[in-house]
């Protein structure tokens, strides 16, 4: 019996959240998820396998939260996929330490993909 991995989703968009949270839910996964950048940076236990982080938050910059990530021993680990509506910075995502992109709007294989292949 596998342990369902935790995928967390950072994204100030509601209606994406729901549509993400279902879909992997429906997929298997245990789902958590905020619209407050500040929130993922406050995480001390109950760390996910992946972090879903869009890029524009309610004045908080997605990368600025993933740079924040990537320099903490507890949280530098885990894989961050970050989304966006401007296709234009992927480089920049990458650059802040994300470990992959994908444009909004999205197909939902295309993330399920990405998911699959930090989670397995």
């Amino acid at each position: 019996m596998n342990i369902p991995k935790k995928i967390m989703i950072a994204d100030d968009d509601p209606g994406i959240v729901d549509a993400i949270e279902i879909l992997l839910e429906f997929e298997g996964y245990q789902v958590t998820s905020t619209v407050n950048g500040a929130t993922v940076l406050d995480m001390k236990e109950e760390l996910p396998d992946l972090l879903l982080l869009d890029i524009w938050m309610s004045g908080e910059d997605g990368r600025d939260i993933c740079k924040k990530l990537k320099q903490e021993d507890i949280t530098k680990n885990i894989p961050v996929i970050m989304i966006s509506a401007s296709r234009d910075i992927k480089a920049s995502a990458i650059a802040a330490g994300a470990d992959d992109f994908l444009a909004k709007p999205f197909e939902m294989n295309d993330l399920l993909n990405k998911i699959k292949k930090f989670t397995e």
